[in-house]
């Protein structure tokens, strides 16, 4: 027996899951209404046809990655903190940001972040042209972060796989605590966080130059 109350936010929910599990062309409105219990017609009812409910969850994508929020004692700490959230958001739907980015909102998607990077930006001392290279910089990395894992993950089984070539390694460079390090898998949370920490550090280090001056020297 089909359901009798539904919501639009029932909907919208049930629909993300969908496209976040299986991606977008796995979104039938038949396959929507019988996740939920209820008739092809109720769905239209609350948001219409499959464009209008893609359209929704983009609105929707947008909308959850604006609730990222700073969180540290200094505004170093904030911004690493921004740019784990925003690494998780990216993380948790592919999917619906793949969605995001072929309707051309991705900026307005990042917006949000860009903001909260500003203001933390603004907190550490640095102003015009050299926060705006700091907030991008910081933005640049997560995505590239981002997408380095997903092709790692998407890549075929590696043959040796690396922590067994550096097994193998006795002699070159001669540091066993360092091929012992290298031969463990990765711990893809703990790289992220450290190359964000040394980027925010060395850029925040900078903030001693004439504010407003962009320098294209590398951070030391």
């Amino acid at each position: 027996m089909a359901r009798t109350a539904l919501t639009r936010e029932e909907v919208l929910a049930t629909a993300a899951a969908l496209v976040r599990q299986h991606g977008p062309d796995a979104l039938t409105m038949r396959k929507l209404a019988a996740e939920l219990g209820t008739a092809v017609t109720s769905i239209y009812w609350h948001v219409g046809n499959r464009e209008s409910l893609l359209d929704a969850l983009v609105e929707r994508t947008v909308a959850d990655l604006s609730a990222i929020t700073p969180r540290g004692r200094t505004p170093a700490d904030r911004i690493v903190s921004v740019a784990r959230s925003l690494r998780r958001e990216l993380r948790d739907r592919p999917h619906l940001v793949a969605m995001v980015h072929e309707r051309g909102l991705t900026e307005r998607m990042f917006l949000p972040a860009q903001r909260a990077l500003a203001v933390e930006v603004h907190a550490a001392g640095l102003r015009g042209a050299r926060a705006a290279e700091v907030v991008r910089a910081v933005q640049v990395q997560v995505v590239g972060y981002v997408l380095v894992e997903r092709n790692r993950e998407r890549a075929p089984v590696q043959s040796p796989a690396e922590e067994e070539l550096w097994e193998s390694e006795t002699t070159d460079p001669d540091d066993p605590s360092l091929i012992r390090a290298l031969a463990r898998p990765i711990d893809p949370e703990r790289l992220f966080v450290t190359s964000v920490r040394a980027l925010v550090d060395g850029l925040l280090r900078r903030r001693g130059s004439a504010a407003g001056s962009p320098s294209h020297a590398l951070p030391d």
